[in-house]
Parts: C-alpha cells; structure tokens; sequence
C-alpha cells in the first residue's frame, strides 16, 4: 500500500511529466531565429513618440498594435482651432483617438491586440467615435498578450517595452513619461516574421492548445470571421519592392 509521500510523489510525477511534455512540443511562436545583420533605430524615451506615434498618423493602409495595457493617450494637435491663434509655446493636445477615426475615414486598417481591459479614458473617447466604435478600430483581447509592436502599412515595425499608453507612447513630456526601450526597423523577412505571429495570435490560432481558458474573456477562435480573410498589411509588404 502506498503511503500519502508516495502519493504525493506520483502525483508531483504526473506534474512535472505534463510539464516537460508541454516543454518539449515547442509551438509556432515558439522562435529563435537565425542570426543575420538587420538595419534598425534605437528609439528611447520620446523618441517612441517621434518615431512611432508620427508614423502611425501618417499610415496609408494598415496599422497593427499589440500592447498589454490600453490607455488614453494624447498627441500634439498642430492644426489651429476655429478662432484660436496657433501658437508655437502652447501646443494642444487630443486623444490620438481622433486622429485614428480620421485614418479610418481614409480607409487605414487599425487593429489593437491588447491583454487587459483599456483605461476608462479610453473607452469614453472611444464611445464618441462611431466610426471606430462601428468597425473602424478592430479591437481583440488575449490575457496571454504581453508583447508590445507597432507596424505601420506592413513595412515600418516598432519592437520593444511601451504599452499603448500616454506614459509609453504618448506626447508626455521627458520628466513625466516612462524610461522605454525599443528598436523600429523596415527589414522585411522580420516584419513577414512578425506579422505572422501577430496575425496567428489575432485569429485565434493559439486557442485551442491554451491553457488560460479559464481566464479568457472570450476565445479568439470563436469570433465571426476570424482568420478568413486576408491581411492587408502582409499583402502590402508582399507586393513592396525591395529595399535597396
């Protein structure tokens, strides 16, 4: 007859056999890629917002963000206001919501993959804009999200620590924001790479082998038209010339 240690002990055996089973059977974002040379940018401290929150509102076609965290987040508004001087020592300010509705007025795909549940800010400037609201800004939540990417028109890509958040990504000033790290780049078999994980992530091609069900506001897998359509961006970066 065993003794409770020795069931204890078959018990910690199944657990750690499950557990190097899962180790063992790597999935498809489960990646070390080869070494090569890649041209990128160092991007630091507000240079996230020169560098990426600037290429995101100048987008053509696409714009794909991946964040954990979903705040409000403010930019410099340049264009004067209706009876008001512009001046160059007082910048305004606006949620970059409004800049988003005006790039999906143009047609510019917007995607966000986020982990948490956005900012209340967020989600009270989202609701005066139906256009967003309506479709405009496509909007899907995973708890396992944590990586943090900005890919503009499939050919631009931010890699690094800033959330989707004014003290990340926004138009803070150097005293008040985050210290981020980051890296952009325009290699192409990096952003291929990378959209595919994305893309695998957004139409729910981890579903089925994850193991957080039980804390998944809602499968990924299961929403209408996940994974049926084409995306705009790869087809973007597939058709582009290469760059010199």
């Amino acid at each position: 007859m065993f003794s409770a240690y020795d069931s204890a002990a078959r018990r910690g055996f199944h657990v750690f056999r499950r557990v190097v089973h899962d180790r063992a059977m790597p999935g498809p974002l489960d990646v070390v890629a080869s070494p090569r040379s890649v041209a990128l940018e160092l991007v630091a401290g507000r240079g996230h917002y020169e560098r990426v929150i600037r290429a995101v509102l100048a987008a053509h076609t696409s714009v794909w963000i991946a964040t954990a965290n979903v705040k409000e987040l403010m930019v410099e508004d340049g264009r004067a206001a209706p009876g008001r001087r512009r001046t160059v020592r007082t910048p305004s300010y606006v949620s970059v919501l409004a800049l988003l509705d005006e790039l999906a007025a143009r047609g510019v795909e917007l995607r966000l993959l986020h982990a948490e549940l956005p900012s209340r800010p967020f989600r009270d400037h989202l609701a005066q804009r139906p256009r967003l609201v309506g479709g405009g800004l496509a909007l899907r939540r995973c708890p396992r999200v944590h990586l943090k990417t900005v890919i503009i028109d499939g050919e631009l890509m931010y890699l690094g620590s800033a959330n989707w958040t004014g003290a990340g990504l926004g138009a803070r000033g150097s005293g008040r924001r985050n210290f981020e790290l980051g890296i952009t780049t325009d290699d192409a078999p990096l952003l291929d790479q990378v959209q595919a994980m994305y893309e695998r992530i957004w139409t729910g091609g981890e579903c089925a082998t994850c193991k957080l069900r039980e804390v998944c506001p809602g499968p990924l897998s299961e929403l209408s038209g996940a994974g049926t359509k084409p995306s705009p961006a790869r087809a973007r970066r597939a058709r582009s010339p290469k760059r010199p």
